[in-house]
């Protein structure tokens, strides 16, 4: 019996979490046994060059010693207590000194309850129900945020998940990615309504989908004029293109910002925090309830304090961005060599890959209309040259500062052989 066989007998699925489970690329997913550095190592002691990095916090590289040695150093006095710790607050103060819209800051245990505690934040703040999302940005898997787009630019959504209630659709605007002139349409209809617009400032669910010049400036200017809050979603891209996230890079200031991934090190740990006055309508403060029972887990807060302080060294983002800038010439080159349409995007130490003529892709529809196939195809091609991307087209990719030039020399390398072996038939 296989492990993914064995697996679905009693973990619903195989797996917990859908994309684990291959089924965008075919065949059985593989089971990791230790990773060490930008190496993943499965069952069956096959090695693999790293790209996912458990989905984006490991950007120092699996099993880093100092972020090891902080979560061992906390696990011996105590997992959880259930109570404040000093941990906590320098966690929060380490936080705020990285991003200073944040002035306050609340800790949770996943990306999708800091987004879905920001969202009911906003809406109690404020006193108005309805959000705007963008089609192809993920938040998590939250009721009000599983909202596709209806036929129209304002018509009432549909929920994209059994389970989900239709009447939360119609609090749920979801517009087109990078278009300014619908987020203007929207506020011009039913911005006394909009509690808040929540977005990935880059797209990374919809594999890498940067900002263009003035939407996100556009949604500052939309936002502040009506009276609705910000929230910039940097689960993903907080402390990973950049020190200080997107907001730092593009010189722009949300009201509300999420985090995961790297602020927990590898372990279950995320937040949300923003303006002081928005965060006093918290509880215990306010009267917008928010709880967890394992949120600030000193383990946790250990792990994502080491991995954070351990990005002040000098030069650590160019070191991390050269290493990413290599990886994806390297591989735009290999495709134009075999004559294959792809494009490429990076940031710091994040990445995509898209198969298409119509690049730079910059919206759903684009990565939507892209060649699936060709992907698959190339997936598979280098998961047998012992390279392990994300296994969906609609995922961005991630470099930790552990990816030296063997290994990005060796990923391109194996590139070239997939490129070649596959030629213009991928």
């Amino acid at each position: 019996m296989s492990l993914f066989t064995n697996a679905q007998r009693v973990i619903a699925g195989g797996v917990n979490s859908p994309v684990r489970a291959f089924a965008a690329v075919g065949g059985d997913p593989i089971f990791f046994k230790s990773a060490k550095g930008a190496w993943l190592t499965a069952e069956d002691d096959r090695r693999y060059i790293d790209y996912i990095g458990s989905w984006g916090p490991m950007i120092l590289g699996h099993c880093h010693p100092a972020v090891v040695s902080a979560v061992s150093d906390a696990a011996e006095n105590g997992l959880s207590f259930g109570a404040p710790c000093v941990l906590e607050t320098r966690m929060a103060e380490k936080i705020c000194e990285i991003m200073p819209s944040i002035e306050r800051v609340r800790m949770v245990s996943s990306g999708t309850e800091a987004t879905m505690s920001a969202i009911r934040l906003a809406r109690g703040h404020t006193g108005r129900d309805k959000i705007i999302k963008f089609e192809g940005c993920y938040h998590g898997h939250s009721d009000s945020l599983l909202i596709k787009a209806g036929s129209g630019a304002l018509t009432l959504g549909v929920p994209s998940s059994p389970g989900v209630p239709a009447g939360l659709a119609e609090h749920t605007i979801t517009l087109p990615f990078n278009d300014i002139n619908a987020v203007n349409t929207a506020f011009a209809e039913l911005g006394e309504q909009i509690a808040c617009i929540i977005v990935e400032p880059i797209a990374g669910n919809m594999n890498m989908v940067p900002p263009v010049p003035g939407f996100l400036e556009s949604l500052r200017e939309a936002t502040a004029e009506f009276g609705a809050l910000l929230i910039f979603d940097e689960v993903m891209t907080g402390f990973r293109v950049a020190k200080g996230g997107a907001q730092a890079m593009y010189g722009i200031e949300p009201d509300l910002t999420t985090l995961g991934k790297i602020v927990g090190g590898g372990m279950p740990a995320a937040a949300f925090g923003g303006r002081a006055d928005v965060m006093e309508s918290i509880a215990p403060d306010g009267p917008v309830y928010q709880a967890g029972t394992l949120s600030g887990n000193p383990v946790a807060m250990a792990a994502g304090l080491a991995t954070l302080e351990h990005l002040d060294m000098p030069g650590f983002y160019e070191s991390l961005s050269a290493s990413t800038r290599r990886l994806t010439d390297g591989l735009a080159a290999a495709a134009d060599a075999a004559g294959i349409a792809m494009s490429t995007e990076n940031e710091g130490g994040m990445f995509g890959f898209v198969f298409t003529d119509s690049g730079p892709v910059r919206s759903f529809d684009q990565v939507a209309a892209a060649d699936i196939g060709r992907f698959q195809k190339f997936f598979r091609g280098m998961l047998d040259e012992g390279v392990y991307l994300a296994p969906s087209a609609f995922e961005a990719g991630f470099v930790s500062a552990a990816h030296g030039v063997d290994e990005i020399d060796a990923t391109i390398t194996a590139a070239e052989k997939v490129f070649a072996t596959l030629g213009s038939n991928l």
